[in-house]
């Protein structure tokens, strides 16, 4: 699936000193041997291209800074990926300013490039990270969200 390729590629490539500048055709050898699928890993390192692609272009995005009494309506292809659940998750986020409107609508366009029927709040919060981290100036967000991730054993998030 293609989740798990994008949490091994991160586990494995962001929390390690492990060179990043690593080439695509040894990524994609090292991919196959760990047992992933040739298809999978393809659209998965696509899914990562079209993050960056979305960072380089954030800096002439249209997305307006929304003010506190603003609600994001979500589309029916949104909500069918997105649960209740999922998306009272990204309001909480925006609220305690792990996400602005920008991420937030990174966030949403990464999940939409998922291949998967397959959702859950665990796989959304992987895409937070994964936004985050990829995006210069959001490195104290990142780090409340690693936070919140890593402390959900300790029963702080349900």
């Amino acid at each position: 699936m293609m989740m798990d390729i994008l949490m091994y590629l991160f586990e494995t490539y962001i929390h390690s000193d492990i060179e990043l500048q690593v080439n695509q055709d040894e990524l994609e050898d090292e991919l196959v041997r760990a047992g992933f699928d040739k298809k999978d890993i393809y659209k998965a390192l696509v899914w990562l291209e079209e993050l960056a692609a979305l960072q380089q272009n954030s800096e002439h995005s249209a997305i307006s800074v929304s003010s506190g009494a603003s609600t994001r309506i979500y589309t029916a292809q949104e909500m069918d990926r997105l649960n209740v659940e999922c998306r009272g998750f990204l309001m909480f986020l925006e609220q305690v300013r792990v996400l602005t409107t920008e991420t937030r609508e990174m966030v949403i366009d990464r999940l939409m490039g998922l291949e998967t029927d397959e959702f859950e709040l665990d796989d959304l919060k992987w895409i937070v990270l994964m936004v985050l981290f990829n995006v210069p100036g959001n490195e104290n967000a990142y780090t409340l969200m690693e936070e919140l991730l890593y402390s959900k054993e300790q029963g702080i998030l349900h």
